[in-house]
């Protein structure tokens, strides 16, 4: 990799998604002299899935604030985000930007039919039949709109006047075809209110598992369906992970999430890695060779043949030391690789040694391979697990 190449820079609290092609980077902040920065809202980074470069993209239109804790997902080669928090505070508006479209112009999304959730950041969500199904995060109410102390528990160290902050167990669903928003009803034993969780969706069931509740911090897993709107709790059987917040929830399989890292109840930024088995209910801690590379509040989004994409975040406690932002990216093999990609990527990791078999091959297989050649240069900052 030449000098040249762009990096996307350390950060955390930010925005990834994926598309299979691309995992695009958006937001987050950094730490400048003890002063926490939100990074360049106007910007745009796209790390590519094959080759493992990246690329940087100017961005215009209506351009969101700067800022961390932003909620952010893909609709129809659109990327949406909800929430987050920048210098104002938390916010509730909702922005997009059409991916298929190289002026990548943000737009503020006008909302026709429905009310607005209150502002919040560090919230979570599920895509399911073209809409966005949004979960929790702590943000602020008037009195006057905390109707259910079970929904929405109020942080006693935080309120001015009528204003009180809190974490919340809400459901509210956006429609980007109508441009509307409900907020269901649910049914079932709900998850108590809470922010900084992580989610994954499988099918028609959307997963949240862990978080901060107040003073303390949980690995309990939930489960809402999303057509009928009913919650339940999944009691994991035998060794579980030990409780925690700003983690990430990755949906692998047809029955299996890995969960990696986060911030344990005793504030230890953690490094290890689980699955956990919807059928059986149980959880398998994974071995990998990240073990010295913990993160927190890093993004984490699938990539091919159920690869975890990690990218960003941090290695210390950010509230008390704020320095350790990271922007690696950490690839976990979670499932067994096709034949084909085994194949791609052992003459790719060896490329010196085919060089003229390499040539030989046919157009679109030479292609693929040339580019995961990229991906295996010792000179790439990323780690292949």
């Amino acid at each position: 990799m030449s000098a040249e190449q762009p990096v996307a820079r350390e950060r955390s609290g930010h925005t990834a998604a994926a598309d299979g092609q691309y995992l695009y980077v958006w937001g987050g902040y950094v730490s400048v002299a003890d002063h926490e920065v939100f990074l360049p809202n106007d910007e745009l980074w796209l790390y590519d899935l094959e080759s493992g470069l990246w690329e940087w993209r100017d961005m215009c239109g209506t351009v969101p604030p700067a800022m961390s804790g932003t909620c952010g997902c893909i609709v129809n080669e659109e990327l949406f985000i909800f929430g987050g928090c920048c210098d104002d505070g938390q916010t509730n508006e909702l922005y997009s930007v059409d991916l298929q479209d190289e002026r990548f112009s943000w737009r503020r999304v006008t909302l026709r039919s429905g009310s607005l959730p209150s502002p919040r950041d560090k919230l979570s969500c599920w895509v399911h039949e073209g809409r966005i199904i949004y979960f929790g995060g702590y943000g602020h109410k008037p009195l006057s709109a905390i109707h259910d102390p079970k929904s929405f528990i109020v942080d006693e160290a935080s309120w001015a006047e009528d204003i009180f902050w809190g974490w919340n167990n809400e459901v509210h669903e956006f429609d980007p075809e109508r441009s509307s928003w409900t907020e269901p009803q649910t049914f079932g034993r709900a998850p108590p209110p809470r922010a900084a969780h992580a989610s994954a969706s499988i099918g028609s069931k959307g997963y949240v598992c862990g978080g901060r509740i107040k003073e303390t911090r949980t690995s309990d897993v939930f489960c809402l369906d999303l057509n009928s709107w009913t919650w339940s709790e999944i009691v994991g059987l035998g060794l579980a992970p030990v409780g925690r917040s700003w983690h990430t929830l990755t949906a692998v399989s047809d029955s299996s999430l890995f969960l990696f890292g986060g911030l344990s109840v005793d504030c230890r930024p953690m490094s290890d890695g689980w699955m956990f088995n919807l059928e059986t209910k149980g959880w398998t801690k994974m071995e990998h060779q990240n073990k010295a590379k913990p993160r927190l509040w890093h993004t984490a989004c699938q990539g091919r043949d159920s690869d975890v994409i990690v990218f960003g975040g941090s290695h210390d406690y950010i509230l008390l030391v704020d320095k350790g932002h990271c922007n690696d990216t950490l690839v976990f093999q979670t499932q067994p690789q096709p034949l084909i990609r085994l194949c791609q990527d052992f003459i790719a990791s060896r490329a010196s040694s085919f060089q003229r078999q390499i040539l030989r091959l046919p157009p679109k297989l030479r292609t693929a391979v040339q580019k995961r050649t990229t991906f295996f240069r010792p000179s790439r900052n990323s780690q292949n697990v």
